[in-house]
C-alpha cells in the first residue's frame, strides 16, 4: 500500500472511531421498545468518503401509495420474524437497496421518533463500506444517494416549517435542499428523515448548527428524550380522546 493510501486509511479509521465513541454515548438500546405503539425502524448508513462522513439516503418509488417520491432512510414496519429494531432495519435495507446485513457494522439505536401513522420509528446507526454498490428494488426505491453528514448542521439551502402533529404537538420541521453535483439532481430532505439526520450530526460533531433546533445542546440526550416523551404523551392523549 502506498504511503498516501495508508494515510487515507488511517484517517478513515480515526474518523470512524471518533464517531463510534460519540454514538455509543447516545445509544438508547431497547429503552423505548416497550411503548405500546406499532413499531418501525430505519437504518442510518454512515460511510467515509473523501475523508469525511456521509449518510446514505433513498428516494421512495413513485409507485408506492404512501409518500411516493419522498427522501427517506432504508426501513419499514416491524415483522414477526424480527428479533428487535436492529433486525427490522437490516432486513428492510437488504430488501430495499440490496445491503447485506453482515456488511453493516451496527453501532447504536438513537432516540426514536413517531411518524404520521403513529408508528414508533427507531433509528439504527451503522457503518457501511464506501465501496457499497446499491441495488435498489424498483418497487420501493427509485434513487440512492449520499450526503455529507455535516450538511445537516451547516446546510447551503435550508428552511423550517412550523408544524402541528395530529395529536396537537407543536414543533418545527427541518427542510433541506441538497444539490447532488455528481448526478445533477436536487433532493428535498424533510420530516422525520431530516429530524434523524440532524440529531445524528449533532451527536457526532457536537457543534452548534447554523439554524435553530429544539434541543438544549448542552444536554442533548436528556433534551432529546424529553422532547420524545412529550410527543409520545400527546399521541397517547389523542388516542384516549378518540376512544
Amino acid at each position: 500500500m502506498a504511503a498516501a493510501e495508508q494515510e487515507a486509511e488511517l484517517h478513515r479509521t480515526r474518523v470512524q472511531e471518533r464517531a463510534r465513541l460519540r454514538l455509543r454515548e447516545f445509544d438508547v438500546g431497547g429503552r423505548f421498545s416497550h411503548l405500546p405503539l406499532p413499531k418501525a425502524s430505519v437504518l442510518l448508513p454512515l460511510l467515509v468518503r473523501g475523508g469525511t462522513l456521509h449518510l446514505l439516503l433513498t428516494v421512495r418509488s413513485m409507485q408506492l401509495r404512501r409518500s411516493p417520491g419522498e427522501v427517506c432512510f432504508p426501513g419499514g414496519k416491524s415483522e414477526a420474524i424480527d428479533k428487535d429494531e436492529i433486525d427490522t432495519a437490516l432486513r428492510e435495507a437488504k430488501e430495499e437497496v440490496g445491503l447485506q446485513p453482515e456488511k453493516v457494522e451496527v453501532i447504536c439505536r438513537l432516540v426514536p421518533g413517531i411518524d404520521k401513522m403513529n408508528h414508533l420509528v427507531t433509528p439504527v446507526v451503522g457503518f457501511i463500506e464506501d465501496t457499497f454498490q446499491a441495488a435498489p428494488n424498483p418497487d420501493e426505491v427509485s434513487h440512492v444517494f449520499v450526503v455529507p453528514l455535516e450538511y445537516f448542521i451547516k446546510p447551503l439551502h435550508y428552511n423550517t416549517l412550523p408544524y402541528k402533529t395530529s395529536s396537537g404537538y407543536v414543533s418545527r420541521m427541518h427542510c433541506f435542499t441538497y444539490e447532488d453535483q455528481e448526478h445533477k439532481v436536487s433532493f428535498r430532505i424533510w420530516g422525520l428523515t431530516a429530524h434523524f439526520a440532524v440529531f445524528l450530526a449533532l451527536v457526532i460533531f457536537g457543534k452548534r448548527p447554523t439554524f435553530e433546533v429544539d434541543y438544549d445542546l448542552d444536554n442533548l440526550i436528556s433534551s432529546a428524550e424529553s422532547n420524545f416523551m412529550n410527543l409520545y404523551a400527546s399521541v397517547r392523549e389523542r388516542k384516549k380522546s378518540n376512544l
